[in-house]
């Protein structure tokens, strides 16, 4: 993944558009880091607990991926969560619906069992 990474940064744009430049992506390692420790500064306790284990978990499944489509999809998706737990933008904000047309049936599972586990949480089971 790291390999990937380094050649993506490399092949930077150099041309001059109106629009502002992309936010720079940060490499795994640093990422998974700020996420921890947004969770540590931004969350209440218990969905520390949930939000720490889901990054763990999606990370380590994650770790061996080469595609570097996947891996800049990835990034981005994690670094904007990073930004919007850290400014509490987050909280009431609904799934996009382009985003949610485009997950596999795989991940709608995923989100489905992630959400049962918050009510569970939140009903103190």
């Amino acid at each position: 993944m790291r390999q990937s990474l380094a050649r993506l940064a490399k092949a930077a744009p150099t041309r001059k558009t109106l629009r502002p430049d992309p936010m720079a992506l940060l490499p795994p390692i640093p990422l998974y880091r700020r996420l921890l420790r947004a969770h540590r500064k931004h969350l209440p306790s218990d969905m520390r607990v949930l939000g720490d284990e889901y990054v763990k978990a999606e990370f380590r499944a994650h770790r061996k991926v080469d595609n570097p489509a996947h891996l800049i999809g990835f990034l981005s998706e994690w670094q904007m969560y990073a930004q919007k737990i850290e400014g509490d933008s987050w909280v009431g904000e609904k799934l996009d619906q382009g985003k949610l047309a485009k997950l596999s049936d795989e991940q709608i599972h995923q989100l489905y069992e992630l959400m049962q586990s918050i009510e569970k949480h939140r009903k103190g089971e």
